[in-house]
């Protein structure tokens, strides 16, 4: 009996007190359930088994003797239920320094103290310095760190592993394991407590629920555009932080406003969708400046990314419409004296959203590919309307991750001088099978690649005729890997004996071995909409966007193929001089409203003109691709100003034009023979320095021969001057060879 009473009244100091919790318990994530020293506690309940009664034997034992090491790991090791909203204490193998540490062990160097992460059945009490290195080594070393703190590794009984059954008795082993600083959860290996940190920071479930955490610092209010943006203070890196805000971006949500703008013009009220609003700032651009022209839906899945379109939507006093997959319920927020327009946030996965709505206007600006969203944003995407996407996967687009390019896009690529504009066409060949799918064709109005992103717009054409036309459009490219000539293969699906005939190029007539890949499948049609991106330009110069302006003039002189000087400055809504080969156009007795009615087909008539007019314009298409002039320059000369060499191309009688894509990159119709002949001629030698920029003087007879047996002997030219690039010694054979020439004739 005296035993009995003794096991009830040591089960009873074991229990949690009101307002105390037992230190040698820890609640895992999921609340309710409490892993114990002395037991298996379920809900305050206390398990009897064999173990129980062994564990409170040695407690009894414990308690005559007095020890008071046992009650000291006890109060250090407190912790909160996990399933709290409310913030808890961290475990205590979570530290800063190692200092800290040492402080829960109490190290007195006259006195053997416990290790206060590892029971005593593991790691007796021992003298000061054995316990520093016990430390040292098999805690800190070993630990996972995370934002100044050390996830140490834990021996104590807080994870239970399976028991093993050996004969009548059951044995429990504790594992060493790792506390998670955000959620608590306990994880034996290191390298998975690593991945689980990483889908935590990926998950943007960075912000620890722990009381000794420092607390977050204040918010920064940005201004973009007339709008004002509250942002964290790490806001411009997406692994520290919920909502990301990239101030680089400025110029992809201008033209990204620039579109939408257009798109108002054409019909009013529009629906459209920022599927990844972060901070909203783009969405309460569109609300703010274009007010009752459009309706404005703003989408995060992130709890946190809500919360804060939210503040910011009353920052900029506007009206919110808060929408959840669970409830629907209105919240606004905000006087909303000075703007009266609402806008509608959502907290739902943006493939959902796009599947249970149709919009207008839907943007795409997922981290990384957007390829895992196009089929349910063409899904419900309304006719007529634009989809834009934002691809930040540059590693696999600029053929840095060839085989992410081919799991993400299926598409085989290589680097090439015109990787940036590979990298558009690719984007765009995703696009347009995702919308023959859903029965739908595309028209391109724009296609962007800059140092950080590559931007896509298109214009849906609800039909299987536009989807037929657009996916005759995915070709493949073949590709010379010794002078980078290339061209789009041939419609049909005829097999030919020799591809390389279909080359400009002689160089595997030349060179050993094979010598040009095939590429693809890609986008082989325009990039460019003219008249879409006039107006563009128009409503760039009426809302004062300074950044998207130049780059929108060279785009309208890229979409023409012609310089700068020779672009016309009409009004972009000339109704006589229109030149957009898209379905929307206006004309001197017709508006806009009758060829576009909200959520109706087109008329026959309208379909038969657009038809006709995409047939005729067909011709003006700008020629795909550029060339580098740095990359084909001649060894041993001074090439022209880029300007000049312009010029001289198109008095040749090319169509000739820069590209945003390269800085110095010439977009034109001539081979690239012709262009190497056009380049060459109008060097200058390196060893005439100082002189001034022309033609290079060759005798008569050279030119003469130069001038008729361009065409024919181009390509043997070409292919043998690679090949003296290729050993170095270029400008020798140069110097001697036209000497030779001379003296034969």
């Amino acid at each position: 009996m005296a035993a009995e009473e003794a096991a009830e009244a040591s089960l009873a100091r074991l229990s949690p007190e009101p307002g105390r919790e037992d230190g040698d318990e820890e609640n895992p994530e999921g609340g309710g359930e409490t892993a114990a020293l002395n037991g298996v506690v379920v809900s305050g309940k206390v398990k009897s088994n064999n173990l129980d009664v062994k564990v409170t034997e040695s407690e009894l034992e414990s308690e005559e003797k007095g020890t008071e090491e046992e009650s000291t790991r006890e109060s250090d090791s407190n912790i909160l239920d996990v399933s709290s909203d409310y913030p808890r204490e961290k475990h205590i193998s979570i530290q800063r320094h190692l200092a800290d540490l040492e402080k829960l062990a109490d190290l007195k160097e006259d006195e053997k103290k416990p290790c206060p992460l590892c029971p005593e059945e593991k790691f007796k009490a021992c003298y000061s310095h054995k316990l520093h290195r016990h430390l040292q080594n098999l805690h800190w070393k070993v630990s996972v760190e995370f934002e100044g703190y050390r996830m140490c590794i834990c021996h104590l009984p807080c994870r239970p592993v399976k028991p093993n059954l050996i004969g009548d008795q059951t044995f429990s082993k504790m594992g060493a394991h790792y506390h998670c600083i955000i959620c608590s959860a306990t994880i034996t290996r290191r390298t998975d407590m690593i991945g689980h940190i990483n889908r935590h920071v990926n998950k943007g479930e960075t912000e620890s629920r722990f009381i000794t955490l420092p607390a977050p610092k204040s918010r920064e209010v940005l201004k973009e555009s007339a709008t004002d943006v509250q942002v964290l203070p790490n806001y411009s890196t997406p692994q520290k932080t919920d909502s990301y805000f990239n101030p680089k971006m400025k110029l992809n949500r201008q033209l990204i406003f620039c579109a939408l703008a257009v798109l108002a013009e054409e019909r009013k009220p529009i629906e459209c969708l920022d599927a990844f609003g972060a901070t909203g700032i783009m969405g309460l651009q569109w609300a703010k400046h274009l007010r009752n022209s459009v309706k404005v839906t703003i989408n995060d899945c992130n709890e946190n990314s809500v919360t804060m379109i939210q503040e910011n939507c009353h920052l900029n006093k506007m009206k919110v419409k808060l929408n959840t997959k669970e409830d629907e319920n209105h919240e606004p927020m905000g006087d909303g004296e000075e703007n009266t327009d609402t806008i509608e946030v959502t907290k739902m996965d943006a493939n959902v959203i796009m599947h249970l709505r149709s919009f207008d206007f839907i943007h795409l600006d997922p981290f990384g590919t957007s390829v895992n969203y196009l089929d349910s944003a063409f899904r419900n995407v309304r006719n007529l309307g634009i989809v834009s996407l934002t691809s930040t996967d540059i590693s696999s687009l600029y053929a840095k991750a060839q085989h992410v390019a081919l799991r993400h896009y299926g598409c085989n690529i290589v680097r090439t001088e015109y990787y940036k504009e590979l990298a558009a066409r690719i984007v765009i060949a995703a696009v347009t099978r995702a919308a023959a799918r859903c029965n739908k064709g595309i028209e391109v109005l724009l296609a962007v690649a800059l140092e950080h992103f590559v931007l896509v717009v298109v214009r849906v054409l609800r039909g299987p005729s536009p989807a037929d036309d657009s996916a005759k459009k995915i070709r493949y490219l073949i590709h010379c890997q010794w002078c980078e000539e290339r061209i789009f293969q041939k419609e049909g699906n005829m097999v030919e004996e020799n591809p390389y005939q279909q080359l400009p190029c002689d160089c595997h007539g030349s060179m050993p071995g094979k010598t040009a890949v095939i590429l693809g499948p890609l986008w082989s049609g325009a990039l460019f909409n003219t008249g879409f991106l006039r107006r563009m330009l128009f409503e760039a110069v009426q809302y004062g966007l300074d950044e998207a302006q130049p780059l929108l003039k060279t785009l309208v002189c890229e979409a023409e193929c012609t310089t700068l000087k020779h672009l016309s400055t009409h009004s972009p809504y000339d109704e006589n001089k229109q030149e957009e080969c898209g379905v929307y156009i206006k004309t001197p007795n017709t508006s806009a409203e009758s060829y576009l009615v909200h959520g109706k087909r087109k008329s026959d008539d309208v379909i038969r003109n657009a038809a006709k007019r995409q047939k005729s314009e067909n011709s003006a298409e700008h020629p795909a691709f550029y060339y580098n002039i740095h990359r084909h320059s001649i060894k041993g000369m001074n090439m022209p100003k880029l300007n000049k060499f312009l010029n001289y191309l198109s008095e040749a009688g090319y169509r000739v034009s820069r590209t945003h894509f390269d800085p110095m990159g010439v977009r034109t119709n001539a081979p690239l023979a012709q262009f190497k002949t056009i380049l060459m001629k109008y060097s200058a030698p390196t060893y005439a320095g100082g002189q001034a920029e022309g033609p290079l003087h060759l005798p008569e007879d050279i030119q003469a021969g130069e001038q008729v047996q361009a065409a024919a002997d181009g390509k043997a030219e070409d292919a043998e001057f690679l090949e003296d690039e290729k050993s170095g010694v270029t400008a020798t054979v140069l110097a001697k060879d036209y000497p030779t020439c001379c003296a034969a004739d």
